[in-house]
């Protein structure tokens, strides 16, 4: 996080933000999906990709708390990326928000990217 806030004399650092939140994003770390998925969405320190932003948005609103103000983000957030998105893609968003949670619950991680 602190490559995204630029904390402690480290540089503001995007790309190394997006690295680190998508790793703990991929171990089911629900803030970290909220994160990842907004600089999908503006295109932080990965390529803008609303079809990645709609997924994260998606995992991250359904494993935040109630009254959670990252959980009213990251829905605020999918429903920005819907916009941006045909039908068919917000439907490969929710497909691949599936393949990842039946992946999670088979105790694997995904992929390392």
């Amino acid at each position: 996080m602190m490559y995204h806030y630029a904390h402690q004399g480290v540089p503001l650092d995007h790309a190394e933000a997006a690295k680190w939140y998508r790793k703990a994003a991929d171990q089911g770390n629900a803030p970290a999906q909220a994160r990842l998925g907004l600089m999908y969405f503006r295109g932080q320190g990965v390529p803008r990709d609303y079809v990645q932003a709609y997924k994260w948005n998606t995992l991250a609103a359904a494993s935040l708390p109630e009254g959670d103000p990252l959980r009213q983000t990251a829905s605020l957030a999918r429903d920005m990326a819907a916009q941006q998105l045909m039908p068919g893609q917000i439907a490969e968003a929710q497909k691949l928000a599936r393949e990842w949670r039946s992946t999670i619950q088979k105790g694997k991680l995904p992929p390392a990217r």
